[in-house]
């Protein structure tokens, strides 16, 4: 299993699954993150927290905890 946060700078990569329950995981799918999406990986910050994405079309920071819950492929 990939999740988000191991993703080099650059890639495009695509939602398999979101782990988590209740609000963590209700606030990551209300950002547009949801199974199937496309994410582009824009940047990432020099101590690796936050990581800037594209996703539907616009830039999002997600921390890098939140990026753990999410599963690519």
């Amino acid at each position: 299993m990939q999740t988000l946060n191991a993703v080099p700078v650059g890639s495009r990569v695509k939602v398999v699954k979101i782990h988590g329950e209740g609000a963590i995981k209700r606030r990551i799918m209300d950002m547009g993150i949801t199974k199937g999406v496309e994410i582009y990986v824009r940047k990432v910050a020099p101590l690796g927290d936050p990581f800037e994405i594209t996703v539907r079309g616009y830039e999002l920071s997600l921390r890098k905890a939140d990026a753990e819950m999410i599963e690519i492929e």
